[in-house]
């Protein structure tokens, strides 16, 4: 299992070289005309397509219409291609093979990500918050820092997963041309909106107000700066007129990916997720703790799978990282970085947990040097390190049990499981 903080540490499956763009293209669109050349003269002529009948029952239509298909016309039309796929066929992006044929991968990693989330599947009613309830209605339970930092959380993750999993499904799965990506991008999207429900059955849980928790993304201006940055690298994808092909249109593309998995799920999230673990790990609000832990461990394989999709592209289209678009993503982390700090110093004002906003900043400044160095760039905050290798521990999801001893926390599914 990988864990989001070890990612660099940890083997991680060698993007896989493949042929210029224009030869493979070139090959997908001469393979219909090739086969049509190898086929032999005397083959019968195509019987032309019979008019649909408009006159009839229903049942004489729906025959009409089912006889006058031609399949193998018809896959022509609608771009599908007419020849088996080849390894060599697929790209990550501006493909022209037949995207519904899975196999053969020419991206293992991908798949074996997808077979590793469904492993991992888990539901937000299994966590018992019971003792959170209590802890939370009790007046000497937790202090007003700690109630703050709880508040912020969810109302920043409530809306934040739910901004991820429209990008996905509006924009990324449509551009991404390869099916086993594409497959696990599914699988993404679905953990998406189990994320959104386990936020959801947290805050209905302890009875908070939603309105104001759901609604901070839009009157907090930590969490609305956050929303803001990564909604503002969504407008252009999201638009179903946009079109890769061009390197203008490829970088956007390239653009995106790099905000939402490097600086949304790679930046964004720690600072929420390192204040709810470190309440778990003092056996406070342990329900939420633990739900928190299970959606870091599929982030974690998000921000893995992203990493993996943007070098590949950048492999296959080396000319898309260009000097200039490196100074451009630079920047960009380091404005994430920045947005994080800030929303840091907003939800703790004073010491708490044993940490303090100095001692996040110094973490930001050390995980934003990791994701720089992920995507093949110079780390911009020399010295950093990390105040908190507590956390390193938590993220090693290899052990028997989490932090506060509540459950097994390498579950899977029945089927997953190994019993001999």
């Amino acid at each position: 299992m990988l864990s989001w903080d070890d990612y660099t540490e940890q083997a991680s499956p060698e993007p896989q070289p493949v042929p210029a763009a224009p030869e493979s293209i070139a090959q997908a669109e001469q393979a219909p005309v090739a086969a049509q050349a190898a086929a032999p003269q005397t083959a019968a002529p195509e019987k032309p397509a019979a008019a649909p009948a408009t006159t009839g029952t229903p049942i004489a239509r729906a025959q009409a219409a089912v006889a006058a298909i031609n399949p193998a016309a018809g896959l022509e039309e609608l771009e599908l291609g007419a020849t088996r796929i080849q390894v060599d066929d697929k790209a990550m992006i501006n493909c022209r093979a037949d995207l519904n044929q899975l196999v053969p991968f020419k991206y293992d990693w991908a798949w074996q990500k997808y077979l590793d989330g469904c492993a991992n599947h888990w539901m937000p009613q299994e966590v018992n918050m019971t003792a959170d309830v209590a802890l939370w209605k009790s007046n000497e339970g937790l202090t007003e820092d700690e109630r703050r930092i709880v508040m912020r959380s969810l109302g920043y993750f409530s809306t934040a997963d739910s901004l991820v999993a429209n990008n996905l499904v509006l924009a990324l799965y449509r551009l991404i041309t390869n099916p086993e990506c594409r497959q696990y991008i599914l699988r993404q999207a679905f953990e998406e909106a189990i994320h959104t429900h386990a936020y959801q059955y947290c805050i209905e849980s302890l009875s908070m107000d939603e309105g104001e928790v759901f609604n901070m993304y839009r009157e907090l201006p930590s969490i609305a700066s956050k929303a803001t940055w990564s909604l503002n690298h969504t407008h252009a994808l999201s638009d179903p007129t946009f079109n890769t092909g061009t390197p203008e249109t490829d970088q956007e593309l390239l653009r995106n990916l790099i905000a939402f998995y490097v600086v949304t799920e790679g930046i964004f999230f720690y600072c929420g997720f390192t204040q709810i673990l470190s309440m778990g790990r003092r056996n406070k609000m342990t329900g939420v703790a633990e739900q928190f832990q299970y959606i870091l461990r599929d982030e974690s394989m998000h921000l893995n799978f992203g990493i993996d999709i943007i070098n590949q592209i950048k492999l296959e289209n080396p000319h898309l990282w260009t000097v200039e678009f490196q100074e451009e993503v630079t920047q960009m982390i380091l404005e994430g970085t920045e947005l994080e700090i800030h929303y840091a110093r907003d939800s703790m004002p004073r010491g708490v947990l044993g940490m303090n906003a100095a001692m996040m900043e110094e973490y930001l400044h050390f995980i934003a040097n990791r994701r720089l160095a992920q995507i093949g760039l110079p780390e911009q905050f020399e010295g950093a390190q990390n105040p908190f290798p507590w956390m390193s521990e938590i993220m090693d999801l290899r052990k028997e049990k989490n932090f506060f001893e509540t459950r097994v926390i390498e579950y899977q599914t029945g089927g997953a499981l190994n019993w001999d």
